[in-house]
């Protein structure tokens, strides 16, 4: 198994055609909106300026995890370290947790009682 796993990334295997593959409908898989609300959500922001963190400090505040784009900080050395010591206060305030992600691309901030272990799962070729 593993071995045909490998072939097939490096090329080796024989070529597929269409009837190898199945047809898969997503939209059975996502949910409709009259579904009752979540209790937590996973929210995607992007800061670009020290303004676009208050909001991404409301949500966390009201219990989500917020995945942020600060990539657009890395040119203003002064405000990435600014903003960064905010959120890591709002994930503090909550006794949340706080981690950067693809070399410092991405942050995820976490409400309360939800913790973002260091470890990475498989991936190791």
């Amino acid at each position: 198994m593993v071995k045909k796993l490998f072939d097939s990334i490096l090329g080796k295997s024989p070529a597929r055609n269409e009837e190898d593959y199945m047809e898969l409908d997503l939209a059975s898989y996502e949910g409709s909106n009259d579904e009752e609300p979540a209790s937590m959500y996973i929210k995607i922001a992007t800061i670009a300026d020290l303004k676009d963190t208050p909001r991404v400090k409301d949500e966390v505040y009201n219990g989500n995890i917020v995945i942020v784009d600060i990539g657009r900080l890395k040119m203003d050395k002064v405000t990435f370290e600014r903003v960064l010591k905010d959120l890591r206060d709002v994930a503090k305030d909550v006794n949340g947790d706080i981690v950067g992600l693809g070399e410092q691309k991405y942050v995820v901030i976490t409400p309360m009682s939800v913790k973002v272990s260091r470890e990475k799962i498989g991936g190791g070729l």
